[in-house]
């Protein structure tokens, strides 16, 4: 019924007279001004502040070996780029803390590589991944003076600690030398001198050989 009553319409159309519509006016285009661009976004002056190495659900036995052996990596950091200052003594300070708190090292790297095996399938390699990525969070060149500095105090916090308390160095001491990685320096420090002028040569001032 619906079709028959379709073909009614178009018959009964076709019948009418044609009327002339009028030719539609058009509406004159409106001219929309171009938004002037936005100005680029300006990255405020600061500095790179390596992000830490967070493991995903540790317990707590983990979590404190993370501990043991994030400061472990921290002054393994600090002893080669702070050898610049033989007074903050980091080289001696890891080397005193491989020896005293051998057995704690071991204790937190077999509890590390357990976390790894338990939590991922390539346990091993992603323990290697780890240490790389526990290194490169304490890299730093903008803060590479207050990190060296802090780190130092760190290394000679584990001199003085009894052997079976690295742990609880570690939870006092890693807060400390985040806080240094974050440190802004001194815009004196970092203003650039001007280059001293060299003279011009020419082909008026030729350079002479020494006879």
């Amino acid at each position: 019924m619906l079709a028959v009553g379709l073909i009614g319409m178009v018959g009964s159309a076709d019948a009418a007279p044609l009327r002339k519509k009028a030719p539609a006016r058009r509406a004159a285009a409106k001219v929309v001004p171009a938004r002037p661009a936005l100005p680029a976004a300006v990255q405020p002056p600061g500095i790179m502040v390596p992000k830490p190495v967070t493991l995903v659900k540790p317990t707590p036995a983990e979590q404190q070996a993370h501990a043991v052996w994030t400061l472990r990596a921290a002054l393994n950091v600090a002893a080669l780029q702070c050898q610049y200052s033989p007074f903050l003594r980091t080289v001696d300070n890891y080397n005193n803390m491989l020896g005293k708190h051998a057995a704690e090292l071991t204790a937190a790297q077999n509890v590390m590589v357990n976390h790894f095996k338990r939590t991922q399938k390539a346990g091993l390699a992603a323990f290697d991944r780890y240490n790389t990525r526990s290194y490169n969070s304490f890299s730093t060149l903008d803060a590479q003076y207050s990190f060296c500095w802090t780190a130092g105090q760190a290394g000679q916090a584990l001199r003085v600690a009894n052997v079976g308390t690295m742990a609880r160095v570690a939870e006092i001491a890693l807060p400390a030398v985040r806080a240094a990685l974050a440190h802004q320096p001194s815009p004196v420090g970092l203003a650039v001198p001007p280059l001293a002028q060299l003279p011009q040569f020419g082909p008026q001032d030729p350079v002479q050989a020494n006879n």
